[in-house]
Order: C-alpha cells, then sequence, then structure tokens
C-alpha cells in the first residue's frame, strides 16, 4: 500500500509541474485534462502527507523519551505518543478506502426511473412519494433536476416517472437507491384501516455519452404518435411524441413531454444510451463477481431493498441490515445517513475483497 502512495504522491507531483509549463497553460485542452487529473489525486496525496507526516512526530516522540526528561515532561510527552499510536490506524483505513478502484460512473449525473409495482392505486401512490423524496434530496444537495417523463395513475401517484438529476457526484450517492422498495401503511383508499404492502421499483442510471454508448441506427424502430399529456392544441394535433425501439435488445423508450418532436427524441436516445450503458456494466458486474456474493448491489430489481414502515415510522436497508427511525424527514430527502451507510458497506466489502 504504503509503495502505491508514493507512486501517486510522485504522479501529483510531475502534475504540478506540467502545470507550471508554459507550452501546456497556452495549449487549454491539455491544461483541463491534467488539472484534472491533479485535482482527483490532491485528496489522496494530502491524507497520505499527513500520515506520514503523524509518523514522523511519533518516531520524534519516542526518540524523545529515549532522552533523560524530568517526570512531568516525560508525562506530556508519553501522552503525545498515545496520542499519535491512535490516529495511525484510522489513517491507514482512509488510505485503503482512497487506494480502491473508483467506478468510473461516480461523477456522472444520473436518470432515476421509477415504476409502480404490486399494489394499485397505493404503489402508484408510492412512487409519487419516492419522486418527490428524491426531488427534495437533490434539492439539499445542491443539484438539478428535470422530470422527464410521467405516467400518472388519476389520483396523484404514478404507474411510472423518469427524471434526470444533474450535479456533482449525483450517481456515486444515488447508485445505490436502485431495487425495490417496498412501503406498509393504510391507504388512504381503505375505509377499514387495515395496513398494505405496497412497492414500488427503483433504477438509477449513470447518464451515457454518445461516446459511452454507440447504437447502430438500424438497430432503432422510431414511432411517432400524438402525446396524451396536457400541452396545449398544438401538441394534441401533432404527433410530437416518440417511441423508440431497440431492436436487440427488445427495450422500448417512450417520451412525450418535450414540446417538439426532436426534442423527444434527443430525450428518448439520452434514456435509451443510458438503459444500454447499464446493461452492459451489470453484465460486466455478474461475471466479475460470479465467485462472492456482493453485500450491495446497485439496480438489482430481484431482490427487496429497502421497506418503509409508516405505523413503526421505521426505514430498513435489508441490503446491510441497518434501520432508522425518522420516516418523515426521510421522505422529505433526509437520505444522508443511510446513503453514507451503504457506501460504507460497499467500501467494505471491497477491501475485504481486496485483502
Amino acid at each position: 500500500m504504503f509503495e502505491k502512495l508514493a507512486e501517486v504522491e510522485e504522479r501529483f507531483e510531475a502534475l504540478e509541474e506540467r502545470l507550471a509549463d508554459p507550452d501546456v497553460v497556452r495549449d487549454l485542452k491539455e491544461y483541463q485534462q491534467i488539472a484534472k487529473a491533479h485535482s482527483d489525486l490532491s485528496e489522496i496525496v494530502a491524507k497520505w502527507r499527513e500520515y506520514k507526516q503523524v509518523k514522523q512526530q511519533l518516531a520524534d516522540t519516542e526518540e524523545m523519551l529515549h532522552d533523560k526528561l524530568d517526570p512531568e515532561l516525560r508525562e506530556l510527552a508519553q501522552i503525545e505518543l498515545d496520542e499519535l499510536k491512535g490516529k495511525i490506524p484510522p489513517l491507514e483505513e482512509e488510505l485503503r478506502v482512497m487506494l480502491l478502484p473508483k467506478d468510473p460512473n461516480d461523477e456522472k449525473d444520473v436518470i432515476v426511473e421509477i415504476r409502480a409495482g404490486t399494489g394499485g392505486d397505493e404503489a402508484g401512490l408510492f412512487a409519487a412519494d419516492l419522486l418527490r423524496m428524491y426531488t427534495r434530496y437533490a434539492e439539499r444537495q445542491g443539484w438539478r433536476t428535470e422530470l422527464i417523463s410521467a405516467e400518472e395513475s388519476g389520483i396523484g401517484g404514478f404507474r411510472e416517472a423518469v427524471m434526470e438529476i444533474k450535479g456533482h457526484g449525483a450517481y456515486s450517492k444515488l447508485k445505490f437507491e436502485g431495487g425495490v422498495h417496498r412501503v406498509q401503511r393504510v391507504p388512504v383508499t381503505e375505509s377499514g384501516g387495515r395496513i398494505h404492502t405496497s412497492a414500488a421499483t427503483v433504477s438509477v442510471l449513470a447518464e451515457a455519452e454518445e461516446i459511452d454508448v454507440q447504437i447502430n441506427d438500424d438497430d432503432l424502430e422510431i414511432d411517432t404518435y400524438r402525446s396524451a399529456g396536457a400541452g396545449g392544441q398544438n401538441v394534441q394535433k401533432n404527433e410530437t411524441a416518440i417511441r423508440i425501439t431497440h431492436k436487440p435488445t427488445g427495450m422500448v423508450v417512450t417520451c412525450q413531454d418535450e414540446r417538439s418532436q426532436l426534442q423527444n427524441r434527443l430525450r428518448a436516445m439520452q434514456i435509451l444510451r443510458s438503459r444500454l450503458l447499464s446493461m452492459e456494466e451489470e453484465a460486466q458486474r455478474q461475471e466479475m463477481d460470479s465467485a462472492r456474493r456482493l453485500m450491495v448491489r446497485s439496480g438489482d430489481r430481484s431482490e427487496k431493498s429497502r421497506t418503509y414502515n409508516y405505523p413503526q415510522n421505521r426505514i430498513t436497508d435489508h441490503r446491510i441490515d441497518f434501520t432508522l427511525y425518522n420516516l418523515p424527514a426521510f421522505m422529505d430527502g433526509e437520505l444522508d445517513e443511510m446513503i453514507d451507510r451503504l457506501i460504507a458497506a460497499d467500501q467494505a466489502e471491497k477491501l475485504q475483497a481486496v485483502s
């Protein structure tokens, strides 16, 4: 580990020298690339230098204790030595985590797809609650959100909703939200006060660019139709809605919320690319992880990921066996504690796999 950290620091210093090179400064594209690489390494280098500083202080203090000191100074030196020794293990753990391979999608924007599952109208209402929850979380993070498409269920719920979230590190925070979300509560349509169980599926896709996924035009079947949503007389007269079928996979994407056919087509292609990228990466993950069971799976809909129990004011994430008792705040977008636990569990599993 320490050899690797020394190599990282050496590369960081080399990049620092290149940033001061007048030839690099004049080439804006090259300068930006080097500046990003330098920035990406700055956090781990700072932590590595902090670790080395603590180790040096530890050595100096131990040497001091070998000298002839009066009792009071010896006691102070021993206290300092104990404090420095206590800093070493957590710093080493942080450095191990920082050395783990980075997910190349972590800095990407995301597309969140929410679909009502079992439970009829109540499932649609829960899907709407999840959409609001992620919207509020994004607002708290300072991210931008946009509803790409939505199919309403008629009583304030959604059969399906697709939302784009743009912001630094959006995928790194939201990638473990994928899966089956189950709710236990008394539905508004229930007159007898009985608790019902309903579900919705959440899919979190890293927003793909054209360079990430190449799509052959011959593989696409594109249909247009009249938008069924609001939008005025012009929308109803013209076939602005788009349905794209990717023939090799059978994947179908529809988009009707934009004002023009071109805008809907661009949106639909954006969603299709992201779904295809997610499918390709999932296949790679399954191949790589076939020998071990993943503690945290992103987007595995075959498993129950989380339960929202309203009578007990409880949210339980079954993948990491972690429970919170603050359901109203959680549904208002206060997800940080849960998301931090999921990230920590994923890191712990990766560390175990490496060791």
